[in-house]
């Protein structure tokens, strides 16, 4: 029998964290609590886990100060779950390293299917370095997938997890028009419960890195359709 996979909830009320676990066991996943952020971080260093559901308030060290501090040595899949509603902070906290957010209160239906489709995309991740070359490159951008490395003519260009992994999908689809439910499907899980314009967010945060200081961008918008990285010799 396959191994279950193993997640850790971090959350400092009890109830929510027993009704997370419950549910969680119910589906055949191994589950460790923490309450605390310290506490958090050492249970990470000492042991792996598959996922991590992170609350944003936490006694000792905030989520997002957990996160970032995790960020700095594990890829480790990460859903934040917090009670705030203003898109800044949900940015925040995408930016910070979670790989995905969910506002409380919230319907354990979907935390379920988030946490799927971020297993389902971290694994084909793993899979997809396995499988193909680790380097992808085009007109002065290069990728190193292993190290997960990205620089333009030579110069570190420092991703979050999220627009790593949207700029890797793109890269390996040179040249094709690629419309926001392709990208979704790609890089958030086709059962991703949100809106598509969190992809016109996160092209944009990849244009602001990469093409902002060249005068020659490689990523564009096909009007209607949606987006294409291409070679500017492509585009003229």
């Amino acid at each position: 029998m396959p191994v279950a996979e193993k997640m850790l909830i971090v959350e400092d009320d009890f109830h929510v964290a027993q009704f997370i676990q419950l549910e969680m066991e119910h589906e055949g996943y191994t589950v460790d609590l923490s309450t605390d952020g310290e506490e958090a971080l050492k249970k990470v260093r000492e042991d792996s886990f598959d996922l991590i559901i992170l609350d944003w308030m936490l006694p000792s060290l905030s989520g997002l100060e957990v996160c970032r501090r995790i960020r700095k040595s594990s890829q480790i899949p990460i859903i934040l779950l917090t009670a705030r509603e203003d898109i800044g902070d949900k940015i925040a906290g995408l930016d910070t390293g979670a790989d995905d957010y969910i506002t409380k209160p919230f319907e354990i239906e979907e935390l379920l299917a988030r946490i799927r489709a971020l297993l389902r995309r971290h694994s084909y991740s793993r899979d997809a370095e396995v499988q193909e070359d680790h380097t992808l490159s085009i007109e002065g951008l290069s990728i190193d997938i292993k190290k997960r490395m990205v620089k333009r003519e030579g110069k570190a260009i420092e991703l979050t997890q999220r627009e790593f992994d949207l700029l890797v999908y793109m890269m390996r689809h040179e040249g094709e028009v690629l419309n926001r439910e392709q990208i979704l499907s790609a890089v958030w899980g086709y059962d991703f419960v949100g809106e598509t314009n969190v992809v016109d967010v996160y092209i944009r945060y990849l244009r602001n890195k990469l093409d902002r200081n060249y005068e020659r961008p490689l990523i564009h918008t096909v009007r209607g359709v949606g987006y294409t990285l291409r070679s500017p010799e492509e585009s003229s």
